[in-house]
C-alpha cells in the first residue's frame, strides 16, 4: 500500500498519542460540565442507624435499675440550593467555554500534527526526487564508461580516461545509494510520526509536481484570516470569557446562600430487660413513630477573614493572565505568518534561480558532451559539467519542495485545507 498525504493525516488523527491525550482532556471537561449541570438538582440520602446501650443507675431509695436498650432509626432527606447569586448558572457558562477551549486546543495539537506531516511527506518526494536525478546521472556515467572503456580497448584514448570514467561511474553509484538510504530514512520518519508498527513496509504514493506558481496572497490578508480561523486563538478567547465567568462565581460568596430540606423518618426502641418494659412491636413503633420535616436556611456571609476580596482579586488576575495568553497567541500567530509570507517569496525566487542554474548548466553539459565527443576537451571537463548539471537539479529539486511547503503553509494559516 502507497499511502496519499491524506491519507496519513487521517490516520494521526486517529492513532497519534498527543491527539489521544487532548480528546481524553476534552472528555474530563465534558464530565465537569455534567457536575456543574447537575449542582441545580436535589441531593436525597437515606440513613440508617442500630445502637444498643449498656448501663444501670440508682434509684433514690437505692435500688440498681439495669439501664440496658437498642433503639433503631430509618430517615431519608433532601436538600437543594434555592439562592446564591446565580452561582450555579455561572459555573455551568464556564464549564461550557473550558469544554470549548479543551475543543480549540485539540485542534491546535491536530493542527501541529497535520503540518509536521506534510513536511515529512514532502521530504519523502523530494528524496524520490533526487533518487531519479542520481539515477539519470548514474545511466550517464554508465554510458561514458562503456564508451571509454571501447575507446581504450581499441587504443583511441589512453587508460587514463577509462580510469576517470570508471570513478566517475562509481561516484554517481555512491551518490545514488546516498539517495536511496535518505528516502529510507525520510519514510522512517514518516512512520515513526505516524506511529505505525510495522515501519519496514510503508510507503507513500509518488506525485509529479510541476508548474509552480508566483504566490498570490499578501501577509496582511492571511494574518486576518488567522486571527479568525486559527485554533490556539479561539482556545484563548475561551479561557478569557471562563476566567471573567469565575469571577463572577467568586463574587457569589458575597451573598447569601438559602438553602431547603425536607425529610422523613422514624425510630423504633426497646429495653433490654423486659421485666421492666414491654415495647410495642417493630412496625407498630414504625407507624406511631413516623415523622416529616420541612426546613429553610440561610446562610448571610459577614466576615470570613477577608478571604472572599483575595480570592476575587486573585481571579481578576487570572483575567489579566488570560487577556496577556490571547496576546502572546496573536504575537505567535502573527511571526509565523509574516516567515510564511516571507519564505514564500524568498523560496519562489530560489526556486526561480535554481531553474536558470540548471538550464544553464544543461547547455554547459551539452556543449561539453559535444566537445568531448569531438575530441577537443577532456573526460575530467565533461565529468564536471555532468556533477554542475546534477548539482543543479538538485537545487531545483530542494528549492522546489522548499518553496511547495512554505506555500501550504502559508495557505494552511489562510484557512485552506492541507493537500497535494
Amino acid at each position: 500500500k502507497k499511502w496519499t498525504l491524506q491519507e496519513c493525516v487521517e490516520y494521526a488523527m486517529k492513532n497519534n498519542l498527543k491527539v489521544i491525550q487532548n480528546q481524553y482532556n476534552k472528555q474530563i471537561q465534558d464530565k465537569s460540565l455534567s457536575m456543574a449541570k447537575n449542582s441545580s438538582l436535589p441531593t436525597l440520602g437515606g440513613s440508617i442507624s442500630n445502637n444498643a446501650n449498656f448501663g444501670q443507675n440508682v434509684t433514690n431509695t437505692g435500688i440498681i435499675n439495669r439501664t440496658d436498650n437498642y433503639n433503631n432509626s430509618i430517615g431519608l432527606g433532601a436538600n437543594i440550593l434555592i439562592y446564591n447569586n446565580g452561582r450555579l448558572e455561572k459555573q455551568v457558562r464556564k464549564a461550557n467555554y473550558d469544554i470549548e477551549a479543551s475543543i480549540y486546543d485539540l485542534e491546535t495539537v491536530k493542527n501541529d500534527v497535520s503540518l509536521q506531516i506534510a513536511q515529512q511527506y514532502l521530504s519523502v518526494l523530494l528524496n524520490k526526487e533526487i533518487i531519479k536525478i542520481n539515477e539519470s546521472a548514474v545511466n550517464n556515467a554508465q554510458k561514458a564508461f562503456d564508451k571509454a572503456k571501447m575507446t581504450t580497448d581499441v587504443g583511441t584514448t589512453p587508460l587514463t580516461v577509462q580510469y576517470e570514467a570508471e570513478a566517475a561511474l562509481a561516484r554517481e553509484k555512491q551518490n545514488l545509494s546516498n539517495a536511496r538510504i535518505e528516502t529510507e530514512r525520510a519514510l522512517f520518519n514518516l512512520a515513526q510520526l505516524l506511529q505505525l508498527a510495522d515501519y519496514k513496509t510503508f510507503d507513500v504514493e509518488d506525485h509529479r509536481i510541476d508548474g509552480l506558481t508566483a504566490p498570490l496572497v499578501s501577509d496582511d490578508s492571511v494574518l486576518n484570516k488567522a486571527y479568525e480561523t486559527q485554533p490556539q486563538i479561539k482556545a484563548a478567547e475561551s479561557r478569557i470569557k471562563s476566567s471573567e465567568t469565575q469571577t463572577l462565581i467568586t463574587k457569589a460568596a458575597y451573598w447569601p446562600t438559602v438553602t431547603g430540606n425536607a425529610g422523613i423518618g422514624t425510630n423504633y426502641y426497646t429495653s433490654l430487660n423486659q421485666n421492666q418494659y414491654t415495647a410495642p412491636a417493630l412496625f407498630k413503633q414504625y407507624k406511631d413513630n413516623f415523622s416529616q420535616q420541612l426546613g429553610l436556611s440561610a446562610n448571610i456571609p459577614i466576615f470570613n477573614q477577608g478571604n472572599t476580596k483575595v480570592q476575587v482579586e486573585q481571579a481578576k488576575i487570572n483575567e489579566e493572565i488570560a487577556k496577556n495568553s490571547l496576546a502572546q497567541q496573536k504575537q505567535a500567530v502573527k511571526e509565523n505568518v509574516q516567515k510564511a509570507a516571507f519564505d514564500v517569496n524568498a523560496n519562489y525566487e530560489k526556486y526561480l534561480a535554481a531553474q536558470e542554474a540548471e538550464k544553464s548548466t544543461g547547455l554547459a553539459l551539452d556543449f561539453a558532451q559535444k566537445s568531448y565527443d569531438a575530441g577537443k576537451t577532456t573526460i575530467y571537463d565533461l565529468n564536471i559539467a555532468r556533477n554542475n548539471y546534477a548539482n543543479a537539479q538538485g537545487s531545483v529539486a530542494q528549492a522546489k519542495y522548499n518553496y511547495l511547503f512554505s506555500q501550504k503553509l502559508l495557505n494552511f494559516y489562510a484557512g485552506i485545507p492541507l493537500s497535494l
